[in-house]
């Protein structure tokens, strides 16, 4: 099922969407983890703001030493099967038993409940998100196929959180209750997993990078991974841009409903055109990294995203019209965050191994998605806390005081841009450009072939 990694040739677009099928139910979880379940549990369940954003903390604190020891097995695993095709197997029903023990939870639900099923869950997302962002560097040789190779798969997994979105927005009319709708959404999620994750390992072939032989990898090579120049500024980035959006994520239900008076079906429907632009603006914004280059590719869309946040006091109480093309424009240079970090982890992946002649993109995707966690567990754990501290309370809606509706306004715009700013500057001075890149991969292409004759 393995062969050895020697050319860079353009990836076959069916394969590549096929490949693209884990981001499905990740994509879906991410909806419905971000932005439905934490207010599920506040408004729903009767579990405390606080008590909801601690528990969310808590378990991306824990996961700080998991994800870089994850790293470290997948890239020493060998197997009759491959390498990443067993830990996608081994992601799948994790991810599985944790939504659906957090489902079936009830009122009086306790922390240390949410706490021990949210760490099984993530643990399932931990090994799928490694495993498939490992797997996709291995498959794309190139400097410009990686940036096509993530877009798809961004684009792909847009299908299934708009998918899952459709779930409520189709719920609500026929007299559901919201309760109901976000179970479907987590029922839809719990059988999505298994289909994609059998596609992916079925149709995709894996590809294991030559390594030099002789070489313990010593603490010191830990250290260098992350303070390597390009790999810090992406660590950065990452982190910056994952906190600005989880932001957002965490209180767009409370803003939508509160602030800008929408109803709960209106508020899915922008949701879903948000999620939607993403389909446009993932490839799109690939593409223009392949004439501009990834990292100034990113400064773009995090100016445009900023920019575009502020126009949001300005729109019309209630009106769905109106905020649907600022929805839709922020959802798609938002699209182009994720996908470029990632296609330029593969890049510094390749100049790792020339450097240190063993695979590390295991690790590298960990130092990566454990950025990303840790900023959507701070951005509820901070978000709930300013809220309660002002004196909001997403019980009685619009009820609350104007005082406490404007600091909800406030909190919900001023937090992203000042992050996805800072993503921003972390880019300034990038030299991993795709000048560099095509020397690396010609470096470590004379080299395999010499280590493979």
């Amino acid at each position: 099922m393995t062969k050895p990694a020697n050319s860079s040739s353009t990836l076959p677009l069916g394969l590549a969407i096929s490949f693209a099928a884990t981001s499905l139910p990740l994509s879906a979880l991410g909806i419905a983890v971000s932005v439905h379940l934490p207010a599920y549990f506040a408004a729903n369940i009767g579990v405390e703001l606080a008590v909801v954003g601690a528990a969310f903390a808590i378990v991306r604190f824990i996961d700080i030493p998991i994800e870089p020891a994850l790293g470290i097995l997948m890239d020493r695993t060998r197997s009759p099967i491959g390498r990443y095709r067993l830990w996608t197997l081994l992601g799948a029903p994790l991810l599985m038993l944790g939504l659906y023990m957090l489902m079936t939870s009830g009122k009086g639900v306790g922390q240390s409940y949410l706490i021990t099923w949210l760490l099984v869950m993530y643990l399932g997302v931990s090994i799928l998100l490694l495993s498939h962002s490992a797997w996709a560097a291995s498959l794309a040789r190139s400097y410009d196929d990686r940036a096509r190779l993530f877009g798809v798969m961004a684009a792909v997994g847009v299908g299934g959180a708009v998918s899952v979105l459709m779930i409520p927005i189709v719920m609500e009319p026929m007299g559901y209750p919201e309760p109901q709708g976000i179970q479907a959404m987590i029922w839809y999620i719990i059988l999505l997993a298994p289909i994609a994750v059998g596609l992916v390992v079925w149709r995709t072939p894996e590809t294991l990078a030559t390594e030099v032989t002789g070489q313990r990898f010593q603490l010191r090579d830990y250290w260098e991974l992350i303070t390597d120049h390009s790999m810090r500024r992406i660590l950065l980035a990452d982190l910056a841009l994952s906190l600005g959006p989880g932001w957002m994520a965490a209180l767009y239900i409370f803003y939508s409903r509160d602030s800008m008076q929408l109803s709960g079906g209106a508020t899915n429907v922008l949701l879903a055109i948000y999620i939607v632009a993403g389909v446009a603006g993932a490839p799109m914004l690939a593409w223009i990294a392949t004439r501009i280059s990834k990292h100034r590719t990113v400064m773009v869309c995090c100016v445009s995203y900023s920019l575009l946040l502020l126009t949001l006091p300005f729109i019309p109480k209630g009106s769905m019209l109106a905020a649907a093309p600022i929805l839709f424009l922020t959802g798609f240079f938002a699209a182009g965050f994720n996908v470029l970090t990632r296609a330029m982890t593969a890049d510094v992946a390749d100049e790792v191994r020339l450097r240190q002649g063993k695979e590390r993109s295991g690790l590298l995707y960990a130092l990566t998605t454990l950025t990303s966690k840790i900023a959507a567990g701070a951005s509820i754990f901070l978000t709930f806390n300013v809220l309660s501290q002002v004196g909001y309370d997403p019980k009685l809606g619009q009820a609350n005081t104007p005082e406490a509706i404007q600091a909800l306004m406030l909190c919900f715009l001023v937090g992203p841009i000042i992050f996805v700013m800072l993503g921003a500057l972390t880019m300034i001075g990038y030299r991993l450009d795709a000048e560099r890149a095509a020397d690396v991969r010609r470096q470590l292409e004379a080299r395999d072939a010499e280590l493979a004759g």
